[in-house]
């Protein structure tokens, strides 16, 4: 008798086992047939806007996946959503996806989009002539954790300065950066750091001063400000990771050799989600504040981690794993 009970545990064992082998690791790495890209509404994600304008990615995907789109205004959002499966792959700032790989390292970034785009500026009736003159002072930021976050944190270590939840002087305020034109207006902070078009539009219509220009500003012409970053869930299939990389490359090489109609794309995408009109001047000024990209700067990745874990956004550095491009080197 209790030889057949124990035959019978070992075989519900056994069943157990191989259902779980069968629901993780055999369908991990399925083909999906319906894959959702994630972007953010704005300029700094011209390569994902021009790849579905163009139809770059349902050409790669082929007829038989179907191919959604959601957008988000933050990292946090993104990354939310990536981690309840709402995203499968996309472009986002490093920032967001560095706090989500310190708690969880099964999210990587697989290719640069966009390098520069982001700006320092000062309202200018509130006197600052410099970071230095950003003591006592309030600054705008995206949200707390943002790629911008982190380039001013940056920017001020620089000038021996750091925010008040460090100990310091400078006071972060998150705010969208479409509200900073109002908040601007209203005097109720000092000074952002931004992406463009915004730091032209304070400029040109909220009276504000060109602290740091993108070329400038944190690292630079190098500052990672936006990377393709996908879960290991979606990278498991790596026919479909390639296929998307190949139509993120040709969207990008597309963007640096007609850039006049690459901006048209971006107007009207931008029209037909919001249904509102990019300035011309804005976006032509804002476009030469970047430069699209499949590169990325792997010291600059670790240096935005060293800053994050000061911070105490995230409990360890140690971002190994992180940037993935093999996938990269292999979509054609």
């Amino acid at each position: 008798m209790k030889k057949k009970w124990a035959f019978i545990l070992i075989a519900a064992m056994l069943t157990s086992l191989l259902a779980a082998c069968g629901n993780s690791d055999d369908n991990k790495g399925e083909a999906k047939k319906e894959i959702t890209i994630g972007y953010f509404p704005n300029l700094t994600h011209i390569a994902t806007i021009v790849g579905l304008e163009k139809g770059y990615f349902e050409d790669a995907f082929g007829k038989d996946v179907k191919i959604k789109t959601k957008t988000v205004n933050n990292g946090g959002l993104f990354m939310e959503a990536m981690a309840t499966n709402a995203i499968d792959i996309g472009t986002v700032g490093p920032g967001p996806v560095l706090n989500y790989y310190a708690k969880d390292p099964k999210y990587h970034i697989i290719s640069g989009a966009v390098n520069g785009g982001a700006v320092l500026i000062a309202d200018k009736e509130a006197n600052i002539k410099s970071v230095k003159d950003l003591d006592g002072k309030k600054v705008a930021i995206p949200v707390i954790g943002s790629t911008q976050d982190v380039m001013l944190r940056k920017a001020l270590n620089e000038v021996g300065l750091k925010p008040k939840t460090n100990g310091g002087t400078v006071d972060l305020h998150p705010a969208a950066p479409a509200d900073t034109t109002t908040l601007f207006e209203q005097d109720s902070v000092d000074a952002a750091a931004t992406q463009e078009p915004w730091g032209y539009v304070l400029e040109t219509q909220a009276d504000g001063n060109v602290l740091l220009g993108w070329d400038k500003f944190a690292w630079g012409k190098d500052s990672t400000n936006t990377v393709v970053t996908a879960s290991d869930n979606f990278l498991a299939n790596k026919e479909q990771t390639e296929q998307y990389l190949s139509a993120h490359k040709k969207a990008v090489e597309f963007i640096k050799e007609n850039p006049d109609e690459a901006k048209k794309l971006v107007i009207k995408h931008l029209k037909d989600l919001t249904s509102k009109e990019l300035d011309q001047k804005e976006l032509d000024v804002a476009f030469d504040h970047l430069q699209v990209t499949t590169d990325v700067n792997e010291d600059v990745i670790k240096e935005m981690a060293k800053i994050s874990k000061e911070a105490d956004y995230i409990s360890s550095d140690n971002v190994d794993g992180l940037v993935d491009l093999k996938y990269l080197k292999e979509a054609k």
